[in-house]
């Protein structure tokens, strides 16, 4: 094994080619880590454009006294290129960072700074801005959160678990030694790829981490930017979008369940997804068809509802044979 690190920044990328050169040049510029040992982390997830020739062309010009490195990952899906992140990274601490994410200057020294002053923090996130390609519709604060939006004031939040708020992986710094304590060998959700809309692999790994009984963080001086293009604001993104969040409910809402009331909590559950799909009709009537907003916050009502018998049927919930 080789000799270990402070920290290290892993980006996961799918067809990044065109984005990476931002946030490799917000990284190449940090400032005050000159006491930090840390690298940097390309995962490819398997990506079909320039992707890895990017990476080489700023590895062949890096003159930085951290290294850039790059790994291929055959898999596709957020959680199994997180996975190799883990295995490749060397910091006690993996910082990681989307594509589209851009880090202020002093990202870096200040998500380090934080897991030392926080002995039992298993992991925390960003405060994150959004830079919009162009205006969301009116009310789209109300979706904003889904979108890894994260501004929830400027002063450190400890996320309780009763409160069943945890922060998106977006800016998000993991201690090493919370995932080696937490995480199964495979996660029932992985993210979404082509023929899977299922998401909520992010929320699925942080329930473990807080189950294991490490603290979940927001850490607002750790700021970043996430651009946001246009088309992710259209309905043809959107609607399938939220689709995938709801149908991933059971997955997250169980995980720190235990297994014998979890049919009781199901029934909770189920009852409080009729509530609020009935309230949003009785309010909203035919509105919903007519305002995006609406029409996002019904599918995720919708799909919320019917998340267990989804994933029932579509093998999520079966236990996986060991090969």
């Amino acid at each position: 094994m080789s000799e270990s690190l402070d920290f290290t920044v892993a980006i996961p990328t799918y067809n990044g080619g065109s984005r990476l050169p931002e946030i490799l040049e917000r990284l190449r510029n940090q400032l005050y880590t000159e006491n930090i040992s840390w690298e940097i982390i390309v995962v490819d997830n398997k990506s079909t454009d320039n992707t890895a020739e990017v990476v080489k062309t700023f590895q062949a010009a890096w003159q930085c006294p951290y290294p850039l490195k790059y790994c291929f990952e055959e898999k596709q899906g957020a959680a199994y290129a997180r996975k190799r992140a883990i295995a490749e990274a060397r910091g006690k601490w993996i910082g990681f960072l989307d594509d589209d994410n851009y880090p202020v200057a002093n990202w870096v020294s200040v998500a380090y700074a934080f897991g030392q002053k926080h002995p039992n923090t298993g992991a925390y996130g960003s405060q994150i801005h959004p830079e919009w390609e162009v205006e969301p519709p009116t009310n789209f604060q109300r979706l904003a959160p889904f979108l890894a939006i994260t501004e929830r004031g400027d002063l450190p939040l400890l996320y309780a678990p009763q409160n069943k708020l945890l922060p998106p992986s977006a800016g998000l710094v993991i201690r090493r030694q919370a995932w080696l304590d937490s995480m199964p060998n495979e996660m029932i959700l992985t993210g979404r790829v082509s023929n899977n809309t299922l998401t909520g692999e992010d929320l699925e790994m942080l329930s473990y981490i807080q189950k294991s009984g490490w603290e979940i963080w927001y850490n607002p001086e750790m700021e970043i930017y996430h651009r946001i293009p246009s088309w992710r604001l259209q309905k043809e993104y959107l609607i399938p979008f939220f689709r995938g969040i709801g149908l991933s409910r059971y997955v997250t809402r169980m995980v720190n369940i235990e297994p014998a009331i979890r049919p009781l909590a199901l029934f909770i559950y189920t009852l409080n997804d009729l509530r609020k799909i009935s309230f949003h009709l009785l309010i909203y009537g035919l509105n919903v068809k007519y305002s995006l907003v609406l029409a996002c916050e019904m599918q995720l009502f919708m799909s919320s509802f019917i998340s267990p018998f989804y994933l029932w049927s579509h093998g999520y919930l079966t236990p996986k044979t060991k090969t």
